[in-house]
């Protein structure tokens, strides 16, 4: 039985290991490509790390393309919709959840319904309208414009996350004094943090990673985000795989790092046991 168990256990952790390897390796050959020169890039016999190590890619895209400014935008894009899309989805979710209102039900299929309509039938209506207020070609335009695929999604994840708190544990705080707000603020909301990181990570991620609508919007060098200040290396047939290499580690270090802080908070369970019986 034990000799069973342990081949059993080295072919589980094999194909893990092989289909890690699969999933890393495309991250693995960005990094490598990112330190090489030009001409090693373009070689028929590819090398899986630098023969001659070079910075000049990190270079070029951070002080030559002015790719620390297209950084800057998209964070301050990506943070803003973010934070907005957080506060109005959770709120939302909540009194969907929580709250016996005329409506309610049709609410809740209005947000599934909102998430599920494709984003290419939005581009027309949506640049009409921010072109209409005078807002295009500015970063005000994009925050105005990401909410609507940001907020259906944040809200139809939080309302399947906030229907799992015990509504005892909300009922108990009433009992004690709490008002509606207060059971939101204090009992809810710290019960469903894993679920709320979880959805600013992933809202962030979309806002961050986001192409097409910026492609519509913005037209000015100075005021792009990433998404476009990388395809804007791309000219002709002609790529500059390194520096565009290095700019997309570059871009991935952001995300990273709100998972790796966020990590903390992405934990499952926390109601358990909390309501007898």
């Amino acid at each position: 039985m034990k000799r069973n168990t342990w081949i059993k256990w080295i072919i589980v952790y094999s194909v893990l290991i092989l289909f890690l390897v699969a999933a890393l390796f495309p991250v693995y050959w960005m990094a490598n490509t990112s330190f090489k020169f030009q001409k090693e890039i373009y070689n028929p016999a590819p090398t899986f790390w630098p023969h001659v190590f070079t910075l000049s890619g990190y270079k070029e895209v951070l002080f030559d393309k002015g790719f620390l400014n297209n950084i800057k935008n998209s964070l301050i894009v990506s943070c803003t919709v973010t934070l907005i899309s957080a506060v109005v989805s959770y709120i939302a979710a909540y009194a969907i959840v929580k709250l016996d209102f005329p409506g309610r039900k049709f609410s809740s299929k209005a947000v599934l319904y909102a998430y599920l309509l494709p984003r290419t039938v939005l581009y027309i209506p949506l640049y009409l309208f921010i072109s209409k207020i005078g807002l295009s070609d500015t970063l005000l335009g994009l925050i105005l414009i990401y909410p609507t695929f940001t907020i259906p999604y944040a809200t139809w994840m939080l309302i399947a996350y906030l229907k799992s708190i015990p509504e005892g544990l909300e009922e108990s705080a009433e009992i004690d004094g709490c008002s509606k707000l207060q059971s939101m603020v204090r009992i809810a909301l710290p019960l469903s943090l894993p679920g709320v990181m979880s959805t600013v990570i992933f809202m962030f991620t979309m806002c961050w990673s986001e192409y097409l609508y910026a492609l519509v919007v913005i037209q000015e060098s100075a005021k792009k985000t990433i998404t476009l200040a990388l395809s804007n290396m791309m000219i002709g047939d002609i790529f500059a795989w390194g520096p565009l290499m290095a700019g997309s580690i570059i871009c991935t270090l952001p995300v990273l790092l709100m998972y790796v802080l966020s990590s903390r908070y992405l934990v499952t369970g926390t109601t358990m046991g909390a309501v007898k019986g």
